[in-house]
């Protein structure tokens, strides 16, 4: 015999799983009388949800939105960060989609009506990338749903981008927004520059929407045709591809238990207990060679000649500031 709350709990699932119940139906499914199922959305109603009553031969009941999120209490911002976290979790690829998409969809129908609206008009792709990373900046939830509803609506879009330094002044940018997207921790809008006549990717934390919004636009392409391998290829300072502009293989003087922690994405084969090769690429042929020195190990190049010539100008920068010994700021 099931007890009164996990009786409750039973209810309130199955209102949520579709629209109209009729009370018999209810009744059956419970193993309760129908006077009791009455008594039990009453208690529901008590807690807060918003329960209706239909009509029909056997009348029945009807879970619709309310003005509350009962019993959770949270505010609209948590409630906004619940929502952004469980669509965020549908696109995490480790497991938890679909317990993610029937959360998220519970959540939303016990919403008020002006978070709904809010939560229907954020939209955005999550873009798994190891290329750097950085400090996790927040971004204003009223900015997220600014630029994912003009994005939506294909308006164009005013707003300040601050600079990159504190005392740098912001910058007044016109786009035509695309897509947003979250990556490396950080959020991002992807949209056409109509100043530039080019994309950008801006950083949404140093984004200040402006009103009113611009005219309506026919929406471009992409490069590529996926905003996902734009994002990802621009992380690695490619135009258009998900690939690394500069990519090389060395031999590296540690086993491939040590090495394949620290390696990223690139790939490690094991050459024996004290050596194993690794294939990785980076924006430039120094920045490559400068990431390899994280191994503190003797390294040799297997190919190209360009990877060992940035080892040269390497060596000689080194040389250099070793040179100059350490200077005190004034």
């Amino acid at each position: 015999m099931t007890t009164p709350t996990s009786r409750l709990l039973s209810l309130l699932s199955l209102l949520q799983t579709r629209r109209d119940w009729p009370g018999v139906v209810l009744a059956e499914r419970l193993g309760i009388s129908h006077r009791t199922v009455r008594r039990d959305v009453d208690r529901l109603r008590e807690m807060g949800y918003s329960i209706r009553a239909t009509m029909g031969p056997d009348g029945g009941y009807r879970l619709d939105a309310g003005s509350e999120l009962p019993p959770l209490l949270f505010d609209d911002d948590q409630v906004i960060a619940l929502a952004v976290a469980l669509r965020a979790a549908t696109l995490s690829g480790v497991g938890i989609e679909e317990a993610a998409v029937r959360a998220l969809t519970t959540v939303r129908q016990v919403m008020p009506s002006r978070l709904r609206h809010r939560l229907d008009a954020l939209e955005f792709t999550t873009v798994a990338t190891r290329a750097g990373g950085g400090v996790q900046d927040p971004v204003a939830p009223d900015v997220l749903v600014t630029l994912s509803a003009a994005a939506r609506a294909q308006v164009e879009l005013r707003f300040d981008y601050a600079g990159r330094l504190p005392l740098d002044e912001p910058t007044r940018r016109r786009v035509e927004p695309h897509h947003v997207v979250t990556a490396q921790g950080r959020w991002y809008l992807v949209a056409w520059d109509l100043e530039h006549d080019d994309w950008r990717i801006f950083r949404a934390d140093r984004i200040t929407p402006r009103t009113p919004t611009g005219g309506r636009f026919r929406p471009r392409e992409v490069p590529g045709g996926d905003v996902t391998r734009y994002v990802a290829a621009r992380f690695k300072g490619s135009a258009d591809t998900d690939r690394w502009p500069c990519t090389g293989t060395v031999v590296l003087h540690r086993s491939a238990s040590d090495v394949i922690p620290f390696a990223g994405d690139g790939i490690v084969e094991d050459l024996g207990p004290d050596r194993c090769s690794l294939e990785v690429g980076s924006w430039s042929w120094m920045a490559l060679a400068a990431s390899l020195g994280r191994f503190d190990t003797d390294i040799d190049v297997v190919h190209p000649p360009e990877l060992a010539e940035a080892f040269g100008e390497l060596a000689a920068r080194n040389a250099a500031t070793a040179a100059g010994g350490v200077n005190a700021p004034s």
